[in-house]
Order: C-alpha cells, then structure tokens, then sequence
C-alpha cells in the first residue's frame, strides 16, 4: 500500500487538529468557550492548571495538561498566555503527546458597565496561536493562527450574561478562515457556586468541513478567595459526529 504523501499527511493533521483547536477554544473564557471583556484587576494574576478535551468520530484531542496564566499589567488591560501539552489520538494510528502550539493574548476593555443603567462592558480580546507543536505528529498546526474577537457583558443581581465573537485567520494545508460566536447566561446560585450555559456556533474551519453549533452547561466553585475549581462538559447540536461529540473542560485555578 503507498505510504502518504508528506501533503497528505498535513491535510490529516489539519482537520485532526480541527478538534484540538476546538478543544483549545474551550479556555477562551474559562469554564467556556465564549469569553467575557472584564480583565484581571490592575496588578493581579490569574493562574489555571486545566485540562480540555474534545472527541469527534475516529479521533480524540484534547490538553492534558495545560497550563493558563492572566495578568493584570495595566488598568482594563491584561496580558494573557497558555501552554499546552497536547494529546492526538487518531483512530488508525498511534497516539501522540507533547508540546502543543502555545496561545498568547492581550484582553482591553474599553467600554464599563454602566452598574445602574443597561450599558454593558464592552472589550476585544485579539489571540494569537503560535506553532510551537510538533505538526507532524498532530501535535501542532504548523502555522501562526490569530483570533480578533468583541465581547460584551452585562450583569443584573445574581445574574451575568455575556457573549459575542469574532473572526480566526486559520492559514495552512486545507484549512480555511472562520467565525466564531457564542453567548452564556450564568447565575450566582450560592455564595460560592456559579452555574451556568452557553450556546456557541462556528464555521466550518477546514476544506469540505461542516459547521458546528454547540452547548456547554458548567461553573465556578470558590473554596476560598484565592482557590477555585471550573468545570464544563457539553457536546454539538449539529454536525455533531464530526466537529463535537462530547467535550469537557476542567481546572484549578489560583486568584491573588
């Protein structure tokens, strides 16, 4: 049987990684994949071990674990990193784990809640993906990918609600540029437990790909002001099979 051709072989990985990146978008803004504009206070970090995963038919991709860190280097201004050890396990071949592509971000505010009227928060949260995977084990994308996304918020009493998105150039071998949105409603239902759904859709990001649209239910449980665990488990509601079967997101984070 011929061997695959080194093209072949980076139009597989590219719609393999398909499912990673989705499973990497899921730390947008932790537990989900839709984020939110508020950064972290001036002068303060936010640091997660986390581990996110997304299983699709014939594959499974997922950080396992990663490492996100947030830090508040101005006013309405954060900086924002994650490193990732990547897992591929493709059905036909052999499982493969390692450094992943490493994401770098920068989260502004410009707009603030307007506390006693209906203006929402308002920010942009640019991404950056960076190929420092191994793309030929499906480790990576091989390529530099940017995000330009807006998001609003708006909170009433023990309700926050928030969502927007934004457009990904997605350069490389059968790849295509695409949207993605997504919107959370969430409530404060005790002093220490948050709950909450998203809805989310994106585009198809590869050649011949399909749309997605999805859900996530999952929340914030605060132990203490400093120490918290964030968790969220949801699946496709189209094209299911191939872009989002079941995916799950899951974390300690530390807050000072």
């Amino acid at each position: 049987m011929p061997r695959p051709s080194r093209a072949g072989h980076a139009i597989a990985a590219a719609v393999t990684l398909a499912a990673a990146l989705c499973a990497t978008q899921a730390v947008a803004g932790p537990p989900f994949r839709t984020d939110d504009p508020e950064p972290v206070d001036y002068g303060h970090w936010e640091f997660y071990l986390f581990s996110t995963g997304t299983h699709v038919r014939g594959d499974t991709a997922a950080t396992l674990p990663g490492v996100e860190i947030n830090y508040g280097a101005l006013p309405d201004l954060q900086l924002h990193v994650i490193a990732p050890l990547a897992l591929n396990d493709a059905a036909g071949s052999s499982a493969q784990y390692g450094y992943g592509d490493t994401e770098l971000g920068v989260k502004y505010r410009f707009i603030q809640e307007d506390e006693n009227g209906w203006r929402p928060m308002v920010g942009i949260f640019p991404l950056l993906e960076v190929p420092t995977g191994n793309a030929d084990r499906g480790l990576g994308t091989g390529s530099t990918h940017g995000y330009v996304p807006i998001w609003l918020q708006k909170s009433f009493d023990k309700w926050t609600t928030y969502g927007g998105g934004g457009y990904w150039v997605n350069p490389g071998i059968g790849n295509k540029n695409y949207w993605f949105a997504g919107w959370l409603l969430q409530r404060q239902l005790t002093d220490n437990l948050a709950f909450g759904g998203e809805i989310f859709h994106q585009t198809a990001d590869v050649i011949g790909g399909k749309d997605q649209t999805g859900f996530d239910l999952g929340g914030v449980y605060d132990f203490t002001e400093n120490h918290h665990i964030l968790f969220s488990a949801g699946r496709g509601m189209q094209n299911a099979p191939t872009t989002n079967g079941f995916s799950y997101y899951i974390a300690y984070q530390l807050t000072f």
